[in-house]
Order: C-alpha cells, then sequence, then structure tokens
C-alpha cells in the first residue's frame, strides 16, 4: 500500500470530510475536460496549417513541439509556485495563463503571421502545465492512497471526452467545414471567433474556482527544486521517462491520423472526413478510462498498465506492417490501449512521496515535453522515409511503458 501523500501539516489544517472531498473531484473534472479539449485542437491546426502555410511534416509539428516544450520551460516553476500558494490558487493561476494564451490567437490571425500562432500556443500550455502540476495530484490525495489510480483514472476519463467532442467543434469552428484551405481561404475571424470563446471560458472559470470552497492541501509541500530528495526515488525518475515516452507517442500519433488515413493505400478520405477519425480515437481513450477506473479497483495498476501497452504495441505492428482499412483501425484503436496509461504512470510515480508529492507532481509534468521532441522525430522520419513507418516510434515508446508497468514501477529509492 502507498503511504499518503498528506502532510500532517496539511491534514489538520484542512481535515476534510469525504462529501468535501466528492466536491472537490466533481469540480476538478471541468477542468480535465477544458485542456483535454484545447490540447485536441492541436491535432486539427496541425494538418491545417501545414496546408495554410504550405509546410512540410517537420515544420507543422512545430506546432507542438511549441505547445509541449512549455511543460518542459514551465513544470518546475509551476512546481515551485503551486508549493507555496496551494493547488486551488495553482489552478486559478493555470486558467488565467492558458484564457491570456486563447487571447494571442487574436492578434496572431490578424498578422497572419505563422510564429505568432506558435507563441500564442507556447503560452496557451504554459497555463495547462500549472494546471497539470496543480490538479493531478490534488486528486490523488483526495481519497484513499490505495484507489489514486482509479480516481485519477476517472477525472482523465473527462480529460478524454473533451478530445473527443474537440476535433468536431475544432474543424467546423476554426476552418468552417473546409478540406484543405489554401492562402486567403481562412479568414481572420474563423481563427479569432474559437479561441475568444476558449479564453471567455477559461477567465470564467478561473473566477469560479477562486471563490469555491475546497480543501486547502497542497501549500505545506517541501520547496521544489530541479535537484531535490524526490529524485532519490527510482520508481519516480523512471515513471517520468515513463510520462515522457507516452504523451510523445499519443501526441506523435494524433497528429498524423489525418495525413495517415488521407492516404490512397490506407483510408482514401478527405481530410475533412479524416479528421473525424480523431475522436475514434481519442474516444476510445475516455471508454477506456471509464472502465479502467472500475478495473483497478480489483487488479493490480502496474499489471493493466503493462497488459495495455502490450496491446498497443502489437497494434502498431499491425499498422506498420498492413495496409487498407486493417491498418486504419489498429492505429485508431491504440487510443483505447492509451485509456489508462498517462493517470496510472502519473499515480504509480508519486506513490509514497509523501512531503515530496509536489516536487514529484513537477518532475512528472517536466517530462510531457515528450509531446514536444518525439512527435518531431516522428515527423522527420515521415518526411524520410514515410508516415507508416513513422509509427516505429510510439511503437518503441510503448515497449518501454510496458517494462515499466510489470518491472520499474516497483518503489524504491536510489540511495
Amino acid at each position: 500500500m502507498a503511504a499518503s501523500p498528506l502532510t500532517n501539516d496539511a491534514i489538520a489544517e484542512t481535515a476534510p470530510g469525504q462529501s468535501n472531498y466528492r466536491f472537490a473531484l466533481t469540480s476538478l473534472t471541468s477542468l480535465f475536460f477544458i485542456w483535454g479539449f484545447i490540447t485536441c485542437l492541436n491535432d486539427i491546426l496541425v494538418p491545417y496549417l501545414k496546408g495554410l502555410f504550405d509546410l512540410n511534416y517537420t515544420q507543422a509539428l512545430l506546432i507542438q513541439f511549441c505547445f509541449f516544450s512549455a511543460y518542459f520551460v514551465v513544470s518546475v516553476p509551476a512546481g515551485m509556485l503551486v508549493s507555496r500558494i496551494g493547488y486551488q490558487s495553482g489552478i486559478v493561476t493555470g486558467l488565467l495563463i492558458a484564457g491570456a494564451g486563447c487571447l494571442l490567437f487574436y492578434p496572431a490571425a490578424a498578422a497572419h503571421y505563422y510564429p505568432l500562432f506558435l507563441l500564442a500556443l507556447f503560452v496557451l500550455a504554459s497555463g495547462i502545465t500549472i494546471l497539470q502540476v496543480a490538479a493531478n495530484p490534488y486528486v490523488s490525495v483526495l481519497g484513499k492512497p490505495e484507489t489514486a489510480s482509479s480516481r485519477l483514472t476517472m477525472t482523465q476519463a473527462f480529460n478524454s471526452l473533451g478530445t473527443t467532442v474537440a476535433p468536431f467543434f475544432g474543424a467546423w469552428l476554426i476552418f468552417g467545414g473546409m478540406d484543405a484551405p489554401k492562402p486567403g481561404e481562412v479568414t481572420e475571424s474563423t481563427v479569432q471567433l474559437p479561441y475568444l470563446l476558449l479564453a471567455t471560458a477559461l477567465i470564467v472559470m478561473a473566477l469560479i474556482f477562486a471563490f469555491l470552497r475546497l480543501p486547502k492541501l497542497g501549500k505545506k509541500d517541501a520547496d521544489i527544486t530541479v535537484t531535490g530528495a524526490a529524485w532519490q526515488y527510482r520508481h519516480l525518475v523512471l515513471g517520468a521517462l515513463g510520462i515522457f515516452v507516452y504523451v510523445g507517442a499519443e501526441v506523435g500519433i494524433g497528429s498524423f491520423l489525418v495525413s495517415f488515413i488521407t492516404q490512397p493505400d490506407i483510408g482514401a478520405l478527405e481530410a475533412k472526413t479524416a479528421s473525424h477519425y480523431i475522436a475514434w480515437y481519442f474516444g476510445g481513450a475516455m471508454l477506456g478510462r471509464f472502465v479502467g477506473a472500475v478495473v483497478m479497483q480489483y487488479l493490480a495498476p502496474g499489471k493493466v498498465l503493462a497488459f495495455n501497452a502490450v496491446c498497443a504495441v502489437l497494434l502498431l505492428a499491425v499498422t506498420i506492417l498492413s495496409g487498407g482499412k486493417l491498418a486504419m483501425f489498429a492505429v485508431l484503436l491504440v487510443g483505447l490501449c492509451n485509456s489508462i496509461m498517462f493517470p496510472t504512470i502519473f499515480s504509480l510515480a508519486i506513490a509514497g512521496l509523501k512531503q515530496h508529492t509536489s516536487q514529484g507532481s513537477g518532475i512528472l509534468c517536466l517530462a510531457i515535453v515528450g509531446g514536444a521532441v518525439l512527435p518531431l522525430a516522428q515527423a522527420a522520419l515521415a518526411d524520410n522515409f514515410g508516415v507508416q513507418l513513422a509509427f516505429i516510434i510510439p511503437l518503441l515508446c510503448y515497449v518501454y511503458i510496458a517494462w515499466y508497468g510489470a518491472v520499474g514501477s516497483k518503489p524504491k529509492t536510489t540511495a
């Protein structure tokens, strides 16, 4: 059984009841939905901005690079911030910064300048990074430690709900249903309006969370530094690598789905139609998380993680070695395997960290930079050897995740 990551001071400070836990968890699910929605919009931006600015795959994947590199830059400062102001105030701060990033899409669209889009994405992702650092450990500590994986998986299911509906709304709101926009075909308002709406929603949520009565946790944790005591936990370090390769694999697959499905020897679909299949990919993750939240109350999370990763390896092998609809649906089914991976790796990695939980959370969010690095490497492979063969990168990522679930997640310190 993992030890509770709450400090005695934090427990004495609040002593919240189970009903307060339930209210807090219910409130937090809205956050998981909104950042899932925003993150998945990137998968719509990649193919459309690729056509709009006449980019190759590597240039287009700078969208994901700028978005997820924010996790690397911001995670440690975010961990330090959250340790001083607490989880709730950290959530409010993250929402406001994310809202500011959405507002930056207005001048980026007006200037019709690709680097400004990348800057807006970086600011937006910085706010979401702070949300991740605050909300993930918040969910983990709101209840019994032995059910932390199940609890975090359930809230992550609503993250997947956001990623499931985003492709439909994104393709319609941002690009008006156009299949392959060319310069001059996308007006300023088509890009500006959706992100202005998102900015409004984020700012309203920040105001709501500022006044909600939630358990005052997180503020009493130890200071967060890059070279701190949390690094002595081997399962945390290996878990950080697990988060790195998982996010890289998930983002890489999602970013190439439209390009892959539109190929004549795979799905032979138009880009507008193919973009809807992104919802299948993330919808599978949503379904799997609801199921996984129940399953992991009875089965060891590490074993479930290893099983799902092995299934993902097999599906990607089929994707690479076959063609037609078989390859198409094999890669879409990887979404179902992804379902429990992020919350399970996260909860396994911070198990038993006690007062180092906020630092551990910051380290794990730092590792989300895998979503910037690995898709860019996958894009380089796609430019040189084709989209299909480039799926070898996520396949290797899932091999490591299977090992972590079976072996590497066993808690022990390195010192």
